[in-house]
């Protein structure tokens, strides 16, 4: 039990794998000023907003990790999609094209970015 202390993102995706999204968010918001500048755990938090549809609360997350990597391409993607969440269509949009430049070839990216300019 020791390494889950030593370990605290260790012990954050192990709730997470579990289901446990709520208390997951807990433990993370307790060790949040320790993991700012950590990609990974706020990528993680970022998700775990995202998974409960909480896309205002995910999106500072997903900037922040956009901060630490600007072609981090799945953020951007999960970036995009919680800007749809709360309805921020020209954002979305914007993280549509910043995916279309990292990877030219995303048809997702595509596919979203027509839709959403022609709609």
């Amino acid at each position: 039990m020791v390494g889950l202390f030593t370990y605290p993102k260790r012990k954050l995706k192990k709730l997470i794998k579990e289901g446990e999204y709520v208390e997951a968010l807990e433990y993370g918001k307790s060790l949040e000023s320790k993991f700012t500048d950590d990609h990974d755990f706020m990528f993680i938090m970022g998700s775990i907003y995202y998974i409960l549809e909480d896309g205002k609360k995910a999106i500072p997350y997903f900037e922040r990790v956009l901060e630490l990597d600007k072609n981090d391409v799945e953020t951007l993607v999960l970036k995009t999609n919680a800007h749809l969440q709360v309805q921020q269509k020209e954002d979305a949009i914007k993280c549509c094209k910043k995916i279309l430049e990292l990877e030219p070839e995303n048809y997702e990216a595509h596919g979203l970015l027509e839709k959403l300019e022609n709609a």
